[in-house]
């Protein structure tokens, strides 16, 4: 079999979010290197209540039901998560091992796996080392969950592999006169908020210096962003915003903050890196294997002082500011970029599928479902 027939199926889903973004980019990439295409577990986009739940698990056993009438690739890469997510997808990773007899990788995504696999239930922590088990490679985002996946398989099968982003699409501006600080992602509790809008009434007060304050994103919390933006003149709230308007926002900003109570390694954050902000974040995840004290503060998820004083602190000192972003910009190019990553999930499938290996640039097909 010749590397330019080697056919490649992502699984993932195209519900809105992280793990959607990042399905989409590499098969954009891999598109270029490999034959490639997508299967879609059906995730519909964010929703609430028992009605959105039915409806969720209907299309998922629908799509189940019609994966195996598909071709058989020669390496399947299945996206997951934790609770539903790593229920739904276990079938398509039992499946292509058990029945297609084809090497399968599990990437392991989403904010709270650590407590999904601190499961008090023996049956649970069973099924999850059967589905590691009946992978070839499990990819993790950061040593930290690496430690959390090796109590379910061999540490031998675990890669480390992080999330990625373009850093090409970002134009950093340095130097700007008045501090930017920005927050894009979705407005809910898990982001931390309710904590931001707290801090930021209290820095309005604490500060004579001045500065932006720009919220973007939707999402239950957005009545609170928006009548903190009515209260202060210096803080905007753009509502949703196109990707396009996102990596404007944060090219201009110089300060990217994402209080979160969980995370897996949020792309959000590394855009915030591409586009040469220094972090302020909380110590949870991957998040202080990426951010320490040369490019960032990192606070207590939930500590509205700390938070606080992160802001002030970096308000007051801009010259650390630039410092940082630009510190931030080189990690993304030289560690966190698509070029790398992709290089990397090559190497990975050319260990299970022998035609692969030393894989140049070719021709590709291009097929999704």
């Amino acid at each position: 079999m010749s590397a330019d027939s080697t056919r490649v199926l992502i699984v993932g889903t195209y519900g809105g979010g992280g793990v959607h973004q990042y399905v989409e980019e590499q098969h954009r990439r891999l598109r270029e290197r490999v034959s490639v295409s997508s299967y879609d577990m059906n995730m519909p986009p964010a929703g609430s209540g028992a009605g959105w739940f039915v409806y969720s698990v209907l299309l998922g056993l629908w799509a189940a039901v019609l994966f195996p009438f598909r071709r058989r690739p020669d390496i399947v890469h299945v996206h997951t998560s934790h609770r539903f997510s790593f229920y739904r997808s276990s079938f398509y990773v039992l499946f292509a091992a058990s029945v297609w007899n084809r090497p399968v990788v599990v990437h392991v995504h989403g904010s709270s796996f650590d407590e999904f696999v601190a499961t008090d239930s023996r049956l649970l922590a069973r099924y999850q080392s059967i589905v590691f088990d009946a992978s070839d490679r499990v990819v993790v985002l950061s040593p930290y969950w690496r430690e959390v996946v090796a109590t379910r398989t061999d540490e031998a099968s675990i890669h480390v592999l992080p999330n990625a982003v373009e850093p090409s699409l970002y134009d950093p501006e340095f130097g700007g006169s008045v501090p930017r600080l920005v927050f894009v992602s979705n407005m809910i509790d898990r982001k931390g908020v309710a904590e931001l809008v707290a801090a930021a009434d209290r820095l309005a007060s604490s500060t004579d210096r001045s500065y932006e304050l720009h919220f973007a994103g939707k999402g239950p919390l957005s009545s609170s962003v928006e009548a903190l933006a009515e209260s202060h003149e210096n803080v905007t709230y753009h509502g949703y915003v196109s990707e396009a308007r996102k990596r404007e926002l944060l090219s201009e900003g110089s300060i990217y903050v994402l209080p979160t109570y969980a995370e897996g390694l949020p792309i959000a954050m590394l855009e915030g890196m591409a586009g040469g902000n220094a972090i302020v974040s909380t110590t949870v995840g991957s998040i202080p294997e990426v951010v320490g004290d040369e490019n960032g503060i990192l606070v207590e998820p939930g500590d509205v002082d700390d938070l606080h004083d992160a802001l002030e602190t970096l308000i007051a000192s801009p010259e650390r500011v630039e410092s940082m972003g630009r510190q931030n910009r080189r990690r993304i190019e030289e560690r966190y970029s698509w070029e790398e990553i992709t290089e990397e999930l090559l190497e990975i499938y050319s260990r299970e599928v022998p035609a692969l290996e030393g894989r140049g640039a070719g021709s590709s097909s291009d097929a999704a479902v």
